[in-house]
């Protein structure tokens, strides 16, 4: 596709401010809800639930994500953010604790160990080149994955979409055709920007998209509130009213993000021999899976800027980056980061891959995550709006593998069976669970395409 800005372009300060604010709204929603949905967990042995800091985790994807920068050399347009694939693990390191402080501590060895695996195969990779990765994940491979990535994010984005922010007893009361409405006006206004605008209404479709979303969904709000119609209520102000609380202070402006460090601080003398080894066990597994997905992000990179990531600045900088970015962000935020889709497909539909905006997006979430006002405005964003931009961020995902599909000649058997194995496995669902570890449908998919394409590429001459 054509960029309008490079890897190594600078837009103007000012819009480069914008730019990061929108891919900052692109990633905050996921990055914010994985802390969100730890705390949920039931913890075993009578142990508090934790209470895991969604700010702490956005400080933590900047800083993850500045050190994947560094370590890519800045030639990597990609932000990460906290990772859903550890849901299981970072749950785990609390059922595991004694007490919640050791549950955090647990976060950070978890992320750690799981970095290491990222660093010994960037080693490997670096001792023995990429080549047998492109053999073994060729676009037959590769192109449905990526493909299945957005399209097993489907059920998200359909399901935010019919939901508002109003909650009571914590059900959404907004009426799920005022939502939708919401969310449609949201995703129209998004894709006009982005298909017909100019130079910079093309460059922030999803800031734009939002706006109205939002405003919209304001609109209907207020007609609820004075009509005292609970359907109509799309929008929460709860969290500015969470501001304000007790009187205005300090604290209506800035908040102080709980970091992991500092709720672990303390519990290394409660720590066991058999509580380091659940740990490695409920992440080092997957560290493995989210691997396979790292190489598909790249993958997917690589062909929006038209330049192979796994060759410049290398597949071993890329891992280097992840897997030490993820200790970085884990260790400030408690959950280990990844490249995000909704990242690489905000790059995809603006046709920016600046990696200077990259950087002072991750800039952007270390400040904002001190900036109480702001988080409260995400936090106040109805579902349905983040919705409808999702159903564009996760579609052209799902069209960037389709894009590398175009590349494979389907009249082949064997081509068109690898394809059909890894779109059926996927957007069906097939994971797999082996006591605590569980490997994802995407990762299922990605292997069994691998198994398939390897088992219908042998000749007949050689067996």
């Amino acid at each position: 596709m054509k960029l309008i800005y490079g890897i190594k372009d600078k837009p103007k300060f000012g819009q480069m401010i914008v730019f990061a604010i929108q891919q900052l709204l692109a990633i905050m929603a996921a990055t914010l809800v994985v802390p969100v949905i730890t705390n949920g967990a039931t913890i075993s042995d009578g142990v508090t639930n934790p209470t895991m800091d969604p700010a702490a985790a956005l400080f933590g994807a900047g800083v993850g994500t500045l050190v994947y920068v560094l370590f890519t050399k800045a030639s990597s347009p990609v932000f990460l953010g906290s990772s859903f694939a550890f849901l299981g693990s970072m749950a785990a390191a609390f059922a595991g604790a004694t007490t919640v402080a050791l549950g955090y501590l647990g976060l950070i060895i978890g992320a750690i160990l799981a970095g290491l695996v990222y660093v010994v195969i960037s080693i490997l990779v670096k001792a023995v080149g990429v080549n047998w990765l492109n053999k073994l994940m060729p676009a037959v491979v590769i192109g449905p994955t990526v493909a299945i990535i957005g399209l097993s994010l489907a059920g998200n984005a359909i399901g935010d979409l019919q939901t508002g922010g109003v909650k009571v007893d914590g059900v959404p009361v907004a009426a799920t055709l005022i939502c939708v409405l919401v969310g449609i006006i949201t995703l129209i206004v998004t894709t006009i920007c982005s298909t017909f605008g100019k130079k910079m209404v093309k460059l922030i479709p999803f800031i734009i998209g939002i706006l109205a979303g939002y405003a919209v969904g304001t609109v209907f709000t207020v007609i609820g509130n004075a009509a005292g119609v609970d359907a109509l209520k799309v929008i929460s102000y709860q969290p500015f009213a969470d501001l304000v609380e007790g009187g205005f202070g300090l604290h209506t402006i800035i908040h102080l993000p709980d970091f992991t460090f500092l709720s672990a601080f303390g519990s290394f003398g409660e720590l066991s021999g058999s509580y380091i080894g659940a740990i490695a066990l409920a992440y080092i597994p997957v560290a493995f899976v989210v691997f396979a997905e790292h190489v598909a992000d790249h993958k997917n990179i690589s062909s929006i800027i038209e330049k192979d990531l796994l060759d410049d600045p290398g597949l071993s900088r890329t891992l280097l980056g992840d897997g030490v970015g993820s200790m970085a962000g884990a260790f400030f935020g408690g959950c280990p980061n990844t490249t995000y889709g909704e990242s690489i497909a905000c790059v995809a539909i603006t046709g920016n891959a600046s990696v200077a905006t990259i950087i002072t997006t991750a800039v952007l979430a270390i400040i904002v995550s001190f900036f109480a006002p702001f988080v409260a405005l995400v936090n106040s964003i109805p579902s349905c709006v983040m919705g409808g931009v999702c159903i564009a961020l996760y579609g052209f995902i799902a069209v960037s593998g389709l894009k590398m599909v175009q590349k494979v000649d389907l009249e082949q058997n064997r081509n068109l069976f690898v394809v059909s194995t890894i779109l059926i496995c996927g957007i069906g669902g097939l994971s797999l669970n082996f006591g605590a570890v569980t490997i994802t449908s995407i990762a299922t998919a990605l292997i069994l395409g691998i198994i398939v394409n390897q088992i219908l590429g042998i000749k007949k001459s050689d067996k």
